[in-house]
């Protein structure tokens, strides 16, 4: 079996969910693949020194930079550290980031890929934090917000903390194929492997709160509802609103219109049901309020970029 070396980045205020997250991600599929050896971890600093994360917790490195030998996939994680790199670092990252067959960031390990250069012209995602400051100060950078992940080319960048995880699991599926892939995640109880374009937010999340408790409740009737009337009419009704004061006042506190709530309630709700249940495409597209399985198509298609069977067959666990 070919063996692939992972050489780890480490620096000081480094996340440290940001290194340990996919390297056991890589260290499980050696035991899923019974052979530890599938993918050879090493750790470098700098000056080959142990780094302090944001937790205290103290890591360990193999090597330095400098004696690090060449790696198959070089993962550069995220952290406070990224702030004021050291110029060191990014020299490091100019010459050594290119010759990786991949080249993954973490969280905002990203922003490290970008001060060295190396995302110019290429599509990129970070933490959701930092996105927007990516975005003014990389303007060679194509940001995207939303997704947990992001691969262009041999360049693969991920979203906050946890987002390294579905990466990395990526990154095994494409090594080794699924079934090693969702073995890992199962040892590692990460229930589902979450496909690249997944939002970083739920709709709960990625909308604002309301302030008022009526629309605040709405929004978890809307949540626990997503087959019933959730037109604009029948919302306004149930928070004793005129329809145009109700959509206004909607907008202002939750920062998103009705109808885009009520959509990404919905596909949450039909990709959870897709993921965790064997009901059949018609079912699904009824209980998650689409009503036909060619609208729950069309919105999937949309979001998402792959059909519902697709998405079914490719993140749903197989039986243990």
């Amino acid at each position: 079996m070919t063996q692939r070396s992972v050489l780890v980045v480490l620096f000081d205020d480094v996340q440290s969910l940001d290194v340990t997250g996919p390297a056991e991600v890589f260290a499980g599929a050696g035991r899923v693949l019974g052979d530890p050896g599938a993918y050879r971890l090493r750790f470098a600093s700098l000056d080959g020194t142990p780094a302090g994360s944001h937790s205290g917790l103290r890591l360990m490195a193999d090597t330095a930079l400098a004696d690090a030998e060449p790696a198959d996939t070089l993962l550069v994680p995220g952290g406070d550290g990224t702030r004021n790199a050291d110029p060191g670092l990014l020299d490091w990252l100019r010459v050594h980031g290119p010759r990786a067959r991949r080249l993954v960031s973490v969280c905002s390990g990203s922003l490290l890929l970008a001060e060295a250069g190396l995302l110019d012209g290429r599509r990129a995602t970070t933490h959701w934090a930092f996105c927007a400051q990516m975005a003014r100060r990389y303007p060679a950078v194509q940001v995207e917000p939303d997704p947990i992940f992001v691969r262009d080319g041999n360049i693969a960048t991920s979203a906050g903390v946890t987002a390294g995880i579905d990466l990395a699991l990526a990154l095994v599926e494409e090594d080794h194929g699924r079934d090693t892939a969702l073995a890992v995640a199962r040892n590692l109880v990460v229930f589902l492997r979450r496909p690249g374009n997944q939002a970083q937010f739920s709709a709960q999340l990625a909308a604002q709160t309301a302030r008022r408790e009526p629309l605040r409740e709405l929004q978890q009737w809307i949540t626990e509802h997503p087959a019933g009337d959730l037109s604009v009419e029948a919302l306004a009704q149930r928070a004793s609103l005129s329809p145009r004061h109700f959509a206004r006042a909607f907008h202002a506190e939750t920062g998103t219109t009705p109808g885009r709530y009520v959509e990404r309630v919905r596909l949450e709700h039909a990709r959870r049901l897709l993921e965790e249940t064997p009901d059949g495409v018609q079912e699904v597209s009824r209980a998650a309020g689409y009503g036909t399985p060619e609208a729950m198509r069309r919105a999937f298609v949309k979001v998402l970029g792959t059909a519902p069977a697709e998405y079914r067959r490719r993140f749903r666990p197989s039986p243990a």
